[in-house]
């Protein structure tokens, strides 16, 4: 049977503001989305088993809770038929609970590579829909392009930021999302920004402020970082990220990195790869089939 692999790699929050909260208890925000060439490996092997399966590097995350699991089930349910089996196994790079969106990106590689594997006809806004059950970040990852995001983060419009080479650090600690929007500290009234007059100088997250005080490990890697480079945290984090104009720079930072704390050395995508590669083996199907 077909085995696919796939990357689902991280994205960044070159900013973030918070605009507003909603009567639903969620957020306005406003937020630009950058890709990284850094991130998590999905293989997937159908089979005649007709059940979905999931194996992964951190067996911790071998759960019926776990994302991509969710995703193939979500568009399981869309086919309204009998569909191969399929095992998913994940190869875990992205720390949890670090602002990269590891799982969404996970879900969305999920989503796109099964929406292949099983030939589904569902179009892309359709998908996007069935992304967005899963978590306000999955369209970004499925729409394949950075953009700026608003609303929950699901209205998008394509963006060309810069793409610089990224010192990201994970100062190991776990945030909770949740945590940081239901906080009464929460920075909630950041006038809307007139897209697309953004600069570095003129954004910011409106949740580092309130992540450096609750968690001074972060508080540290931030000050510790912009000695080298202009320094966010991204989302929620716990990661966070300085740019640099060179690799070199960004590797020789990284040498120096306190080993408490985890890191590496990405450059920033524009385009999401995995829409590049299924986009390839579409091409080589068609061919194949002529």
């Amino acid at each position: 049977m077909e085995l696919l692999t796939l990357p689902a790699v991280a994205k960044l929050n070159l900013f973030l503001h918070i605009v507003g909260q909603r009567t639903d208890g969620y957020h306005n925000l406003q937020t630009l989305f950058q890709f990284v060439d850094y991130g998590d490996e999905l293989t997937f092997q159908l089979n005649s088993s007709g059940q979905i399966t999931l194996s992964c590097s951190e067996p911790a995350l071998e759960s019926p809770a776990n994302l991509v699991v969710q995703a193939a089930q979500l568009l399981h349910e869309q086919a309204h038929g009998q569909l191969s089996g399929i095992h998913i196994h994940i190869d875990k790079k992205l720390p949890f609970g670090g602002g990269l969106g590891g799982g969404s990106s996970d879900a969305a590689t999920t989503l796109l590579a099964l929406r292949h594997l099983w030939q589904l006809p569902i179009p892309d806004r359709q998908l996007e829909q069935i992304g967005l059950q899963l978590g306000a970040d999955v369209p970004v990852f499925l729409r394949g392009h950075a953009a700026f995001a608003e609303g929950v983060g699901e209205q998008l419009t394509p963006a060309t930021p810069p793409c610089p080479w990224y010192l990201i650090i994970h100062p190991g600690v776990q945030i909770s999302t949740p945590s940081i929007f239901k906080h009464p500290d929460l920075i909630r009234n950041h006038a809307p920004l007139q897209w697309p007059n953004w600069s570095w100088a003129n954004t910011s997250n409106d949740c580092e402020v309130l992540v450096r005080k609750l968690y001074p490990e972060v508080a540290k890697a931030l000050d510790w970082l912009v000695e080298y480079a202009p320094s966010r945290l991204t989302g929620t984090g716990a990661c966070l990220f300085g740019h640099f104009e060179n690799e070199l720079d960004a590797r020789a930072a990284l040498q120096r990195m306190p080993a408490q704390w985890t890191g590496f050395v990405a450059r920033g995508l524009n385009e999401n790869p995995v829409c590049q590669q299924l986009r390839q083996a579409s091409t080589v199907n068609l061919t194949n089939q002529d």
